[in-house]
């Protein structure tokens, strides 16, 4: 009888193994797959820049140092590697983005252009994607962390190398800043 009960023991621990295992996989997994949505939308944005920077120039020629700016940051955000850097570089490159829209409004006819128009249409497009990919990303990534932390699966975790990862929160060119009241 005791050899049963040993074994029912043994049985539902390796059970249990088995299932806390198999969870941890599948939420990385769907961080990984999370993350390659993100990474699609951020190249599809990446794409956009160059476009609306050279529209842009057409229009406001001697507004180099905005235009190197977004460059700049566009390159620095192309060559990221991991989520912190990612982060990083995207913020950068929203707010170089901030600077070139808040320079095209002092020219009309770079506002009329139906190019450019066009360009922050699908830019704003883009941007909505990756907001709603980084929600699935950092819900995903929120389970993992929770999961690696919660006893008793932080030890399945840190017995197979289960690592928690970054969120990916980045400022989008829609958030608009709260005005300051002076009175």
């Amino acid at each position: 009888m005791i050899n049963y009960i040993i074994f029912a023991v043994v049985a539902a621990l390796i059970l249990w193994v088995v299932f806390a295992y198999n969870s941890l996989v599948t939420l990385e997994n769907r961080c990984e797959e999370a993350w390659s949505d993100i990474d699609v939308q951020l190249k599809r944005r990446h794409n956009l820049i160059p476009n609306l920077v050279e529209t842009a120039k057409a229009y406001a020629s001697h507004e180099k140092e905005v235009f190197q700016n977004v460059t700049e940051a566009r390159s620095r955000a192309v060559e990221a590697g991991d989520v912190k850097g990612q982060k990083q570089a995207e913020n950068e490159l929203t707010g170089a983005l901030k600077s070139l829209f808040a320079v095209s409004e002092d020219y009309p006819k770079l506002q009329a252009s139906e190019n450019f128009l066009e360009l922050q249409k699908e830019l704003r497009d883009t941007e909505d994607k990756i907001q709603a990919a980084r929600r699935f990303y950092n819900n995903n990534v929120k389970k993992l962390n929770i999961k690696t932390e919660k006893f008793p699966s932080n030890l399945i975790a840190s017995l197979f190398g289960f690592e928690q990862k970054d969120l990916f929160e980045v400022e989008s060119l829609s958030e608009k800043e709260t005005p300051e009241l002076q009175f």
